[in-house]
């Protein structure tokens, strides 16, 4: 298993007025964390994609607990507790200042190649900094 965290503070322009951070943001907040987990492996979006292999979103789950307020570091805690194939699953945990979990989420992106426009599976140097994960 893998995890890792990054924070990010919530601007006033990914606010309500209620000073909630809205809804749809949280999956913004997802994909700064997953993009900064990768980049903790030293693996990059745009390293996959000049290899020719683009990462899209199959599904996305959110789950609501708390609110996200304007201007509290938010903690992006994400896991991937198993070894990826075609598919690669991730899981969010967000925690506010006071350590409260406040938004649970998932994802699954597929590996395609960019040629071809078909799954495929992760390039081995992907694979290679993962294995001594799981």
């Amino acid at each position: 298993m893998f995890e890792h965290t990054t924070k990010i503070r919530v601007r006033y322009g990914e606010t309500d007025q209620m000073g909630y951070m809205y809804y749809g943001n949280y999956a913004e907040f997802y994909e700064v964390g997953r993009v900064e987990m990768l980049r903790s492996l030293g693996l990059t979006y745009s390293g996959m994609e000049q290899s020719g292999i683009m990462m899209p979103v199959l599904e996305l789950k959110c789950k609501y607990l708390k609110p996200a307020l304007y201007d509290e570091e938010i903690s992006v805690k994400v896991i991937m507790d198993r070894m990826p194939g075609i598919r690669i699953h991730f899981r969010y945990e967000l925690f506010n200042e006071k350590a409260e979990l406040i938004n649970q989420g998932e994802t699954l992106l597929v590996f395609i190649n960019m040629k071809t426009n078909r799954p495929c599976l992760p390039p081995q140097d992907f694979i290679d900094k993962l294995v001594p994960f799981f």
